[in-house]
């Protein structure tokens, strides 16, 4: 199989524990709830975290002026996110890892040169991942 086949079959399974816990959210109760909740922002910060880190690898080949932002930008991002879960608001941290996929959408589709297939995957997999975050607080918020 290709590597594009490859990313892209590990880019749309990566959206399956986003719903898998929202849904485990939704429909536990007790520990096991709990455990779909904290699962829910330590799957989110560890995506979040692979995507800056993938930023970070795409500037390390390139000679031009804005990489030296784009390594802060993709090393603000991380803090930011563990910033995020470190308020131990669940629902918060949820908002701010969602506000963190779209600024990081933001930021590559600014800086970067990718392939067109990959940045459509991109797009549709940060909406996949929005739309999660959103189901997630909207369990939070109605109490589910």
């Amino acid at each position: 199989m290709s590597s594009r086949l490859i990313s892209q079959l590990l880019g749309y399974a990566g959206l399956v524990p986003f719903f898998g816990f929202c849904l485990g959210f939704s429909s536990l109760e007790d520990w096991p709830r709990s455990l779909s909740i904290q699962g829910f922002i330590i799957y989110s910060l560890g995506i979040f975290a692979f995507l800056a880190g993938a930023l970070w690898g795409q500037v390390q080949t390139v000679k031009a002026d804005g990489a030296v932002s784009t390594l802060i930008v993709s090393n603000g991002l991380v803090l930011f996110g563990v910033a995020a879960i470190l308020t131990a608001q669940a629902m918060m941290a949820a908002v701010f890892l969602m506000l963190g996929y779209m600024a990081l959408l933001w930021y590559e589709r600014r800086i970067s040169s990718l392939e067109l297939w990959y940045q459509r995957m991109r797009q549709r997999l940060t909406l996949g991942v929005v739309v999660a975050h959103i189901i997630f607080v909207g369990l939070h918020v109605t109490g589910a």
